[in-house]
This record gives structure tokens, sequence and C-alpha cells, in this order.
């Protein structure tokens, strides 16, 4: 006897689509079929009325039964504006602009963004910085104490555009923030969003371990003590400030926020910005309330209250001390201000000069070597130069159009100085939009004159498809550290990447962890997308460049 199966009505599927995705017939086709059509409709009008009467009849009986008609949408949705009958965003490595919306590069009207001129042209409504002597007489000092130092002839730019030794997968999860050793110039440490520390030996690539049990949350900012090099301070959203031992793995606890544990949103206080100042012997750590704090290096005790630097309930998310004049401090935050401290008075409301911008500050940085001039990165897609601390800081010197704004989960773009070059004029940020590079979507990091707002060099390598916005020049050598993702690159000038090549093979190390087993054993699963997965030898890319030789090694996490 055959088996007997239960008879199931199914709900109705209804499709929804859009009037212009339509297939339509030619126009001779039509010419053809009018007449007919026509005497169709007539005997064809009944029929379709009785059958609307019957599908009414069918959803209202399927609403009584609780069984609800199934409708698929297939109209044109806007993923930046949500309304329906047009597309907009990115497919592939173009990006389609909202009507709605201005230019998603500039944020101006009037253009698209594949044609706004700052895309064509960075350095497009730029002012250069002007060749002449100033009159002010702090900056006449300035001139004659400190700026000797400074070249007048600006020396040629020296980029590292290829890719020598990378770590793939090296942590597991993003990497937020890059430090190189002060004295060993091949060793590189790296924070990420769960809270651990890496140390990479990129000169003997296979050296490298993993310190897990230093932070529970993300590693904002990390800074080597000026007295001892084995040892690094970090700042990190569970709240606590940490000196770590490189050499032993033992981590001190300096300051913790939140004695009691997790008690809400509203009370737990997370660190973000730091910085050391070596003549005061002092950690400076600043909260997601808007506090800043100071830790004493010789006794690693908190010391004084916090004090209110930027607006109550906003981030401070960067701060950097002037390196030729220690007692003024630079800060910015998530209130759009990036403000001019003196330490000898710090107080509420004390600070010396208020530097406004349009909206969140990422950073805020002292030139390198005479501090004079101050770079900021904006969530506006701007660049924002002050050429002199001394002049007037009512508005910049110049303003560049930069594609950088972009912050949910990516760690924030940072512009940073070249700490090497004499004329403190460039400066290396990532890119956010892609661009398409033989058919392949790449984001490429930037060198930009910010002199002049031109671009000096966009460096990329066809087997790295994410977003780098973590990127790190070596204060020493020519080495640019970039971080994208969980994986780590090491970028050198292709004349000198050549010779090392003759005498070391470039080693691209994969790590195949028993924590991601772990991880998934236990139901943690990774906050990266889609976009995390990298391509280790390209094959859908179209590229003349070689492939990658890859390595395997098991990655060590020590507890």
């Amino acid at each position: 006897m055959a088996p007997q199966t239960r008879r199931t009505t199914f709900p109705n599927v209804v499709i929804e689509r859009d009037t212009d995705s339509e297939p339509s017939s030619s126009d001779e086709e039509e010419e053809e079929d009018y007449k007919e059509v026509e005497e169709e409709e007539e005997e064809e009008g009944k029929v379709v009325d009785n059958k609307n009467e019957e599908r009414m009849e069918e959803s209202l009986e399927a609403k009584k039964k609780g069984k609800t008609p199934i409708t698929i949408s297939l109209k044109k949705v806007c993923k930046v504006c949500k309304k329906v009958g047009h597309e907009a965003g990115f497919k592939g490595a173009t990006y389609i602009d909202c009507p709605m919306k201005p230019c998603f590069l500039c944020k101006m009207p009037g253009h698209t963004t594949m044609a706004c001129p700052h895309r064509v042209a960075t350095e497009h409504g730029v002012i250069p910085a002007p060749r002449r002597n100033t009159r002010n007489p702090l900056e006449y000092v300035f001139e004659r104490q400190f700026r000797p130092s400074v070249l007048r002839i600006k020396p040629a730019f020296v980029i590292p555009d290829k890719v020598t030794c990378a770590v793939i997968r090296y942590h597991s999860r993003r990497i937020t923030c890059l430090e190189f050793h002060p004295t060993n110039n091949n060793l590189l440490l790296s924070g990420d969003k769960k809270g651990q520390v890496g140390v990479w030996d990129f000169g003997k690539v296979h050296e490298k371990m993993v310190y897990g049990n230093i932070h529970s949350c993300i590693v904002n900012n990390m800074r080597f003590n000026p007295t001892n090099d084995d040892s690094v301070y970090a700042a990190s959203s569970d709240g606590t400030i940490s000196c770590t031992d490189l050499e032993t793995g033992i981590s001190l606890s300096l300051m913790n926020l939140n004695p009691d544990g997790w008690q809400g949103p509203s009370s737990w206080r997370m660190l973000y910005g730091m910085d050391i100042n070596s003549e005061k012997s002092l950690v400076l750590v600043a909260d997601n309330f808007g506090f800043l704090y100071l830790v004493d290096t010789r006794s690693n005790n908190k010391i004084g209250e916090a004090i209110l630097i930027h607006k109550k309930g906003s981030k401070v998310v960067g701060l950097h001390c002037n390196p030729v004049q220690p007692e003024l401090l630079l800060s910015c935050g998530n209130d759009h201000f990036a403000r001019i401290w003196d330490l000898r008075r710090m107080e509420a409301g004390s600070s010396l000069y208020d530097l406004a911008h349009k909206r969140v500050v990422n950073s805020a940085y002292f030139s390198p070597l005479s501090g004079s001039k101050i770079l900021t990165t904006s969530q506006d897609n701007r660049l924002r130069i002050w050429d002199s601390i001394f002049g007037d800081l009512d508005s910049p010197s110049r303003e560049i159009v930069h594609s950088h704004d972009f912050n949910r989960h990516l760690t924030p773009f940072k512009a940073e100085w070249d700490p090497k070059d004499p004329s403190e004029s460039l400066a290396v940020i990532g890119r956010y939009i892609s661009e398409n590079y033989n058919g392949a979507a790449l984001h490429p990091i930037d060198f930009i004159d910010i002199s002049t707002g031109q671009l000096v060099a966009e460096v990329m390598d066809p087997n790295i498809t994410t977003i780098t916005p973590v990127n790190k020049l070596h204060p020493r050598d020519d080495v640019l550290a970039s971080g994208s993702s969980r994986s780590l690159f090491i970028w050198r000038p292709k004349e000198k990447s050549e010779l090392v090549e003759q005498k070391v093979e470039r080693k691209i190390v994969i790590c195949d962890r028993a924590e991601k087993k772990r991880s998934r054993k236990y139901g943690n699963k990774s906050d990266d997308s889609d976009d995390d997965k990298f391509t280790s030898k390209g094959k859908k890319l179209k590229s003349n460049k070689p492939e990658w030789k890859l390595t395997r090694c098991s990655g060590k996490v020590k507890r």
C-alpha cells in the first residue's frame, strides 16, 4: 500500500516588480500586435476581474487561517536613502550616486562621485603653502631657534610601494593600532579588537607572539616606555591602562576605571587617546566621557583628579604632546573640536585654542620635527593643516578632500606624518573608496604632500582586496607597516626590496590557529564581514604582478 501524505495548502506568493525593469517588446512587434491586443483585452477583461475576485477571497481565507501570502519584491531599492525606484552604492569598483544625496566624496551637490574634481586631482581647490618670510614676532623667533633643522629645499620622497613580507590572519579580530619598537628596527607591535597584543619580528618573519591576557576589549593605543624599551603601555576600551614587559609577557594594570565591573553603558568608561610626556614622566590618557587622566610612570600610579577637556559625554580619541614644547598638548574628540592645551595649567575650559571641525575628528598630530604644524583627520572627508601654531588658528591653512568617511566595522582612518621627512610635508592614510585596477576593486594607501595637496603616490597590491585603515611609517627605515582586517603587511621601496629578495626570498605567512576551531566550538563568531577573506593567489584578479609564495604556520597565543 502506497504511503499516504498529508495535504498542506501553501501560501500564495506575490511578486512585486519594478515597472521600469519589466522586459519590453520592440516597436515593430508592438505595432503588429497592437490590434490583436485590443480585441483580446475586451474578452480577457471579464476573466481577469473574476480571477482578481478569487485571489481576494483566497487571501482573506488565508489571513483567517493565519497563512498570509508571501511577498517577494524585485523593485530597485537605494542602499543610501532606502527609497524605491533607483539604486546607489558600490557595484564592484564603481560607486553609483544617489540622486537624493550630494557627492559622497566632497559632500557637495552638482556632480557625481566619479566625476568629482577632488577625485580627479586631490590638489583641486588647495592653496599651496606660501614660500615667504613672515613678520610675526613669534614665528621670527621660531625661525631662528627651531627651524634650522628643517630643510628649506624639499627632498625627493621615498615611497614604500612593494609588499616584502606579511602575516595573514595574524589576529583573531581586526587590527586597531600599530607601533614600531624604538630601538629594534624589525620589531612591530599590533593591537586588535579582542584586546590582544601581537609582537612580530618582520626581519625573521616567523618569529611572532600574541599576548591574549592583557586586555579583554579593544586596544585603542600603544606607546613604549621612553626609559625602558622592553615595556609598553596600552589603553583599552575595558577602562584599564596596562604596562607589559615584552620579554616575560607579564602585564601590570596601572589604572582601572571600572573596578565594579559592568554596571550598564551609562557608567562604563573606555580609554581611547593616549600619549607619553617623557619630560614630565607622565602617561596621559582620555576616556569616552571627555575626561583626561594622568599616570606617573615612576610610581605607576594615577595622580590628581580627572580633568574635563572636551564636551561632557564625548569621546576623546586622540592625544599628542608637542615634540619640541612638551608643555603643549593636542587633543581631539567626537565633539567636532581639536584643542591645544598647556599642561602647566590644566583645568576645564582653559584650552589655548579650539580648532573647529564640521564632523568627528579621528586624529590630530603635531609635526614630528619642529612641532609647529598640525594635521587633523575628520569624518567629513577632509584633512586639515595648520602651517604654524603661532599664526592664525581660526581657520586651517588648507583643506584636502580625501575619502575616509567610514567607521562602522572599521578602525577609523588616521593621517600620520612621515617622521623621517625633513620638510614635514608627507603624510600617509588609507583610502575607503575602491578603485578599478585591471578589473579588481582595490583600496590603495595614499601618500599626500600636505603642503600642496598633491597625491604623491598610491600603493596597492592585487592580493590585498580588503580596506587598509591602519598605517604606520617607520621612524628610521623606509618601511611602511599596514594593518588590513586581521593581517599585517610590510612595504618597502621596489629598489630596496629587490635587493632584499636577492638575499632572502619574500615570505608571506598564513596563520592557522587552533583558537579558530576553539572559538567555533564555543560559539564565538568573528565580527569581521566577508571582506575579511584573503585572496592568497589572486586567481580572479587580472594582474601582471607575481603571486606571493605562501607558507603556513600554527600561531600560538600566550594566555
